[in-house]
């Protein structure tokens, strides 16, 4: 339990380091090209999602994501202290990446975020990311374990460009990006609606991954 957890924060203050920190590089480097910056930002995630489910993937599951620890507990993993645990790791461990990236930018470490990120169009963003997230993640353990950590890297990059909120998927990081007044954040009071439609995407692809993988209900 001590590894699955360390895991888990560790695992989510390197990803959300990097959501952070690449989305200061590059933006500084983009030259206000918000479709270059943007550019940058997908790749380094992508990239850093593949290299952390393969490395941490055998010790914890590499969730690093409140709503798939959650689907993945209502499939039948792990216990409720587990599932609490996971969460708060992935929170703590989210945060002091955050602040990591703007220690390593020389940017003040407690910040809150202005930009705003709300309406139906980026909620529907957001359900539709974490409803895909999910699906690819039941669909390729079902089928093709060893591919997860290729999958999961495809669909983030992907979602990126073809969500309205580029893809958080991830009400953990959600809360964390509003701690950063940078390329990749959001303001607080949008965080909420934000939350509920990853989650509701997230109880949805559980429900129709029953049906689509053929499973019996858990």
């Amino acid at each position: 339990m001590k590894r699955i957890i360390a895991a888990e924060a560790l695992g989510s203050a390197l990803l959300f380091a990097t959501v952070i920190g690449s989305g200061v590089m590059a933006e500084q480097l983009a030259g206000g090209n918000v479709a270059v910056a943007l550019l940058g930002n997908t790749i380094a995630t992508g990239a850093m999602l593949y290299v952390l489910i393969t490395m941490l993937g055998p010790v914890s599951g590499a969730q690093f994501n409140p709503a798939v620890s959650v689907v993945m507990h209502l499939r039948g993993e792990g216990r409720g202290a587990e599932l609490a645990a996971r969460i708060a790791a992935q929170l703590a461990g989210g945060i002091a990446g955050v602040w990591i990236a703007h220690a390593m930018f020389d940017l003040p470490v407690l910040q809150l975020s202005t930009h705003a990120r709300t309406g139906p169009g980026q909620w529907l963003g957001e359900f539709v990311a974490t409803f895909g997230l999910l699906l690819t993640i039941i669909g390729t353990l079902r089928h093709r374990a060893e591919a997860v950590p290729t999958a999961v890297a495809l669909y983030i990059t992907a979602a990126y460009w073809f969500t309205s909120s580029t893809s958080f998927a991830n009400p953990a990081i959600t809360v964390a990006r509003s701690l950063s007044d940078t390329f990749a954040g959001i303001a607080p009071v949008d965080v909420p609606g934000f939350i509920l439609a990853q989650l509701a995407g997230a109880l949805a692809a559980h429900v129709f991954a029953r049906f689509l993988f053929s499973e019996s209900a858990v």
